[in-house]
């Protein structure tokens, strides 16, 4: 595959949470996978993640939460992409997330959520389903 045809993916853990072994996991699974995949590492603020996925061309960002703080992350994230122009950005997320709080998140935007459970399979294929590969 060439890399004009990958999936440019950035993947993110915003806030304080310092726990990164399955964020790790999902990234090498997405990049084993023949996707570009940019990991920006630990504490992260949405504004450096936002910034990172424009000045990298992704075509999706993934957040690993276990914080806690998952409505806030999400909703800044989407907020400043569309302040941004870059609400094509595919976002979507994995960790520690309620049942509840599932039908809000895809209100604002949020395109999936992956609990503990999920496959690196399954969040592979879908992220091959719904993200655009670069032009």
């Amino acid at each position: 595959m060439s890399a004009v045809s990958r999936i440019r993916v950035v993947i993110a853990k915003p806030g304080l949470d310092g726990h990164d072994r399955g964020v790790k996991i999902v990234a090498r699974a997405l990049r084993d996978a023949g996707m570009e995949v940019v990991y920006t590492g630990l504490h992260q603020t949405p504004e450096q993640i936002v910034r990172t996925a424009i000045q990298e061309d992704a075509a999706a960002i993934g957040l690993s939460i276990l914080s806690g703080a998952h409505m806030t992350l999400f909703a800044k994230v989407i907020e400043l992409l569309k302040e941004n122009d870059a609400a094509d950005i595919v976002v979507f997320g994995g960790g520690i997330i309620p049942d509840a709080d599932m039908p809000e998140l895809q209100e604002m935007g949020v395109a999936r959520v992956f609990t503990p459970g999920a496959t690196t399979q399954e969040i592979v294929e879908w992220v091959r389903s719904a993200v655009p590969a670069g032009v």
